[in-house]
């Protein structure tokens, strides 16, 4: 990817950083504040197997000059239906999403038997491979109380189901977000380890716990980790790495010009 940040990310949010809001709603809220897209989430904006709202969504964020970062399924590999993935992967492709989030299951690293851990792996590889027949990647959520709560637990559930890698449609990568309560040097080194599998970046300040500071409460933590990904991504081809603000204090959307206001000044635009 060549040009500097401007060409190596996109700047966004998640759309359940509003839930409350519609999806018009949500797309102002968005271009008001200078933001380029949107993970639309299917937990409420675009319900997985509802073509009427997957096609309304698109065409609305695409006339109000915003991208389709991607899907927020909650698709649980290993756990949730296989037959759910069907309708997850066709509202992704009808919303012009080029990557699905999901799930690693809904248990810890060690918290998770065996046969479970198998089941999420095959359930992964097999989902895989009908997003890549639809040209759509697929990207673990980076979360406590999944097989991905770590970023070595991470890299080693990714090794395991061995598909594809961040550039290739038939991938399978990772979000980063600084896991809760982690210190910053540690929530760095996290991120250095796992930096060639990440696909897209949680942006929000917690601390403690799951206390909404604004972004700029944690800048020194935000600064290092965005130069981290800069200087990886440098010269490097492929697609953009989206930076989505997630979280914002109060659910206010009033506050979001601000956030990404500091979100631009952190990723260095």
């Amino acid at each position: 990817m060549t040009g500097g940040p401007e060409a190596a990310t996109r700047l966004g949010i998640c759309s359940v950083t509003f839930r409350r809001l519609d999806p018009d709603q949500v797309i102002a809220a968005v271009a008001g504040a200078g933001l380029e897209c949107v993970e639309w989430g299917a937990d409420r904006h675009v319900p997985a197997g509802d073509e009427r709202a997957a096609r309304r969504v698109r065409e609305a964020t695409e006339e109000a000059g915003l991208a389709v970062a991607s899907y927020g399924s909650y698709y649980r590999a290993g756990v949730s239906d296989p037959e759910e993935f069907d309708a997850v992967l066709h509202s992704a492709v009808l919303l012009g999403a080029a990557r699905i989030r999901i799930w690693a299951g809904t248990t810890g690293t060690y918290e998770t038997p065996p046969e479970r851990r198998r089941q999420i792996v095959e359930d992964t590889r097999r989902a895989a491979a009908l997003a890549a027949d639809a040209g759509v990647a697929l990207a673990y959520e980076f979360h406590r109380n999944t097989l991905t709560d770590g970023a070595d637990h991470a890299l080693g559930l990714l090794d395991e189901v061995g598909v594809g890698g961040v550039d290739g449609v038939d991938g399978v990568h990772s979000y980063w977000q600084p896991p809760v309560d982690l210190p910053d040097a540690e929530a760095l080194s996290g991120l250095d380890a796992l930096i060639d599998r990440v696909a897209a970046v949680h942006a929000f300040s917690w601390w403690p716990g799951t206390t909404r500071l604004p972004l700029a409460a944690r800048e020194e933590m935000w600064r290092a980790a965005f130069e981290r990904l800069r200087a990886h991504r440098a010269g490097r081809a492929g697609a953009p790495l989206d930076v989505l603000l997630e979280f914002v204090p109060g659910d206010d959307e009033g506050i979001l010009p601000r956030e990404a206001a500091t979100l631009r000044a952190l990723v260095g635009r």
